[in-house]
């Protein structure tokens, strides 16, 4: 178990952003909206005006006070390195050709999608409820990792959506084998709405929360432990003193856009965002 855990960890610190060895993808390849999130509009392919000319953000440091909070919630999974200096051989969109941007910017988001799946076949292999799955877990892994090394022209034909419904049926079997072993009435809330729901102090121990709508839930003090929270939507949900141990499929993105604190209890996988809030 040890070793297992080991692997999973190993094996998931490569599915981070590293921003040092990516060529600014996420700052070109994706557009947004002016928003809440976002403090103006951009189009896809186009740098933001805060990118640089090395590739770094030129407000980094100041993104929220800047009105780009989006930013800082989102992480690429490490396709931006992976896309930036493997698939593309270290060869960068400013330097090349028009179509090598183009096509650059086009195989980033099918390979960060291809690198989530990642995150989570190999959260669930690390499970030990999920051991009777760990053949086609495996399986599953092997492909989507083969997939994620394909050539530009193999990635920018490449049906992701047909890839993570097969990939789903297996993490919902393992959701299934996880939350079995949790005491009393495991909660199915997968795809609902509860945008500003007071769940304040609620037992959702072992609930499915999958795709469950939590966008600004008072989920202070909530019991999540057990919990799938894969594709949840936290954005602004308060997990203030909560407890996640154990909490499973959720990702630092999902984490980045919630609010919490210093009492939140958190699973491993994930690290304490620096702009929540201390205990008070």
């Amino acid at each position: 178990m040890l070793n297992g855990m080991r692997d999973h960890q190993a094996g998931q610190a490569e599915l981070r952003g590293d921003c040092e060895q990516c060529f600014g993808l996420c700052c070109v390849a994706l557009p947004f909206a002016a928003s809440a999130d976002f403090a103006v509009d951009k189009a896809a392919g186009t740098p933001c005006r805060n990118l640089r000319d090395d590739h770094r953000c030129g407000i980094h440091a100041k993104l929220r006070r800047k009105g780009f909070s989006g930013c800082t919630v989102y992480d690429c999974f490490g396709a931006g390195q992976r896309v930036s200096q493997i698939t593309f051989g270290g060869r960068d969109w400013r330097s090349g050709p028009p179509e090598r941007a183009r096509r650059m910017f086009e195989v980033f988001p099918v390979v960060r999608h291809l690198h989530e799946l990642l995150w989570y076949l190999t959260e669930a292999l690390a499970l030990p409820a999920a051991r009777p799955l760990h053949a086609g877990l495996r399986e599953a892994l092997a492909k989507t990792e083969e997939l994620a090394s394909g050539t530009p022209e193999e990635l920018a034909g490449l049906d992701v959506a047909a890839h993570r419904q097969d990939v789903n049926v297996l993490l919902l079997r393992t959701s299934e084998l996880a939350r079995a072993g949790t005491e009393g009435r495991r909660k199915d809330r997968r795809g609902a709405d509860l945008v500003g729901a007071r769940l304040k102090g609620a037992d959702l121990r072992g609930a499915s929360l999958r795709g469950a709508c939590l966008i600004a839930a008072d989920l202070t003090g909530a019991d999540l432990r057990g919990a799938d929270l894969i594709g949840a939507d936290l954005r602004d949900a308060d997990l203030a003193d909560a407890d996640l141990t154990g909490a499973f499929f959720l990702t630092q993105p999902q984490l980045n856009a919630a609010r919490g604190s210093a009492g939140t209890r958190l699973p491993g996988s994930v690290t304490r965002p620096g702009h929540w809030m201390p205990r008070s």
